[in-house]
């Protein structure tokens, strides 16, 4: 939650950067430029996003195992 991933393409408003905002079975993202709220499947975030461009505020090493994987946390 409240990590900022640069995407490889751009919103229609311009933007590259979005939030997470939420976690599930599918991710929440918010438009850094315009605000705009999107859901997307985990998988197809991963294949998007270009790189992380700031952290948000530390999880729950338990929760982000749990959200992530192994390979992630």
């Amino acid at each position: 939650m409240g990590d900022v991933y640069r995407m490889r393409k751009k919103h229609p408003c311009g933007g590259f950067e979005w939030a997470i905002v939420r976690l599930g079975a599918d991710v929440g993202l918010r438009c850094s430029t315009c605000g705009r709220r999107v859901l997307m499947e985990r998988s197809t975030l991963v294949r998007r996003a270009q790189r992380l461009v700031e952290r948000g505020p530390a999880l729950d090493p338990e929760i982000e195992r749990a959200l992530w994987g192994e390979s992630q946390a």
